[in-house]
């Protein structure tokens, strides 16, 4: 099976080709925008499948990044992977990006357990902590230092994400080795946790820890007419 992933969860807008039976990136295409996803996405998913040398009606699954992370970016990636799915008739499979930072740091270190942390500003941090097989050992969810600090000291994990290094300063008593330390994995990864976890007949869906930034004014609601 041919498979499809993008990722528009943070920076970067990405897409790759991988092929489940050979256990092999076939194609990629990786553009660090900041924002603009939307824009660039299929032209991305073009230049993966071109490289890949295979089109639309080959694939046999689509993969997506389902946050945490910018809200508009993974709006989009999941709006695309399901109107792929749709178009095509093929399973959409969602990957978080905490399991993923937890899959590529578990390509390095081995059967060890992860603790994946974004920096989620305000002091806020989400993350969660997942075993040596991928097994989730603490959900995902926004919590403060000091707790990551208690899960840290709990668990002795390998630490990835953004927020590493502050947990690994917070707790000095303790030596971490550290995975990835952005705010997304590689592309790759998302292809292969996907194909492992294999289509669960559940649609791809935003996963918000916290909520946006961006909220209406109250002041600037028209009220309802009683008419």
């Amino acid at each position: 099976m041919k498979l499809l992933a993008i990722d528009c969860s943070a920076s970067l807008c990405a897409a790759c080709i991988y092929d489940a039976q050979t256990d092999k990136e076939l194609g990629r295409a990786v553009l660090d925008l900041g924002k603009g996803h939307a824009e660039q996405l299929m032209t991305v998913v073009g230049h993966a499948l071109k490289e890949a040398g295979i089109a639309f009606p080959d694939l046999g699954a689509v993969a997506v990044s389902v946050g945490p992370g910018s809200f508009t970016g993974v709006r989009v990636g999941v709006s695309a992977a399901r109107g792929f799915a749709l178009a095509l008739k093929i399973p959409a499979i969602g990957v978080t990006t905490l399991e993923a930072l937890a899959a590529e740091s578990r390509d390095k270190f081995g059967t060890r357990n992860v603790l994946s942390a974004l920096d989620g500003g305000r002091g806020e941090i989400q993350a969660a902590v997942y075993d040596g097989l991928g097994g989730m050992l603490y959900a995902p969810a926004v919590i403060t230092l000091s707790q990551a600090a208690e899960l840290a000291t709990e668990f002795s994990p390998v630490l990835a994400g953004t927020a590493a290094k502050v947990i690994a300063d917070a707790v000095p008593s303790q030596a971490f080795d550290t995975g990835p330390l952005s705010a997304t994995a590689d592309i790759a990864v998302y292809a292969r946790v996907a194909a492992k976890k294999g289509a669960d007949g559940q649609k791809p869906a935003p996963v918000y820890l916290r909520e946006p930034d961006a909220k209406p004014q109250a002041g600037f609601i028209l009220p309802r007419s009683g008419g």
